[in-house]
């Protein structure tokens, strides 16, 4: 007789199969919870995305130092944070960075008697130096930029009016200057190559007002003053930084007297010519104690953005223009920013713009608006007297 105990005990058979039946859903439970936290990852990638780095490189004045910046884009904004000082052994006023290798070239703003000092800084893969060399200029420069070929540093002494071309080692050191130029005005305050590296533009403010012209040798860097040079910007103007569009033959200046922003159509013969005054202010603003400075164009060319100082008032702006597709600009308004703002940059991404304070002893980042709009992001408080940036 069959003992009914017997019977509800599982047969040996049975509870090994019933073994691998639990063992096997504890890893489908384990495959599904993995599944699922890998899906929340995902989805919170994408709604937030990973924290991005870049730097910022800033000249010191007063404490003789190259200042470097941690940028940082996360899901909740923008952070700033003062990374490094490197010591310079001198008051730097002015950077320009190589586009293609990771070279940073710094000088003094005013020349001195037995040469100006200046410094050439190579940089590490994580952004910090890796050294920095000394260098001697033949003068102090309130802009440097390199040509579009990269074999030619390319510098504007605002004092002297002088303009000098050194050529570019292997390395990337400057030579010897090929070009020492004197036009017999002071007050020159940018130079900068057009895209196709075929001309040189120097815009001069206050009252020596102008805006010479030239044309470049890439190979020689040689420079052939248009005849004549000067392409005469409108009376009281002073333009003093430039930007060209991207795509259109347009460059653009920032008026340091006339608080706006000029525009200028380029023919192929490199000739400038006046299109558009875009006035940043009313008539009934008040002019004195009050200039312009730097100006940057986004990479997609749909947006200018403008400094303006007040110098002996409380009068610091950026203004914000939109480019129409003829390139002539449209006004969109101010936004205040901490007090003299001097250098813009964009970040790699060109969704922020950095302004340098110069009285405010701040760095301040803007999300740029797909409006054109800017919204304060971070800011850090850092050295008096600090006027250009760069990004890298």
């Amino acid at each position: 007789m069959n003992d009914p105990i017997a019977l509800k005990r599982p047969t040996p058979h049975f509870k090994e199969r019933l073994d691998r039946h639990r063992a096997g859903a504890q890893i489908v439970r384990m495959r599904v919870f993995f599944v699922c936290h890998a899906l929340l990852l995902l989805a919170g990638m994408s709604s937030s995305p990973a924290a991005e780095l870049f730097h910022v490189y800033a000249p010191s004045r007063s404490t003789k130092q190259l200042l470097i910046v941690e940028a940082r884009e996360t899901a909740n904004g923008m952070s700033l944070k003062l990374a490094k000082r490197i010591d310079l052994g001198f008051a730097a006023g002015t950077i320009v960075a190589h586009p293609e290798r990771p070279i940073l070239y710094v000088s003094a703003p005013r020349s001195e008697t037995d040469g100006t000092p200046g410094a050439v800084v190579t940089l590490r893969p994580d952004g910090r130096e890796e050294r920095v060399t000394p260098i001697m200029l033949q003068h102090g420069y309130t802009y440097l930029s390199l040509d579009r070929a990269n074999r030619f540093l390319l510098g504007v002494d605002y004092f002297a009016g002088v303009v000098d071309v050194y050529p570019l080692t292997k390395s990337g050191l400057p030579g010897p200057p090929v070009v020492s130029l004197a036009e017999g005005r002071k007050f020159g305050h940018c130079i900068l190559p057009s895209p196709d590296n075929r001309f040189v533009y120097i815009p001069y403010v206050k009252e020596n007002n102008a805006l010479y012209q030239y044309r470049f040798n890439p190979k020689t860097g040689s420079l052939t003053a248009f005849k004549p040079p000067n392409a005469n910007p409108p009376e009281g103007t002073g333009p003093r930084h430039m930007a060209y569009h991207p795509s259109l033959p347009i460059v653009y200046f920032s008026n340091e007297q006339h608080l706006g922003v000029s525009v200028y159509g380029q023919a192929k013969s490199g000739q400038l010519e006046i299109k558009q005054v875009c006035d940043a202010v009313g008539p009934d603003v008040p002019k004195e104690g009050i200039s312009s400075s730097d100006i940057v164009i986004t990479p997609d060319g749909k947006y200018i953005f403008a400094g303006i100082r007040g110098h002996s008032r409380e009068f610091d702006w950026v203004s914000r223009y939109r480019v129409k597709p003829n390139g002539e600009l449209e006004l969109l308004g101010l936004t205040p920013v901490d007090r003299i703002p001097w250098g813009f940059a964009f970040s790699p991404d060109a969704r922020y713009l950095l302004v340098t304070a110069f009285k405010g002893e701040t760095l301040t980042a803007f999300k740029i608006g797909s409006d054109g709009g800017l919204a304060k992001e971070a800011i850090l408080a850092w050295d008096k007297q600090i006027s250009d940036l760069v990004t890298r």
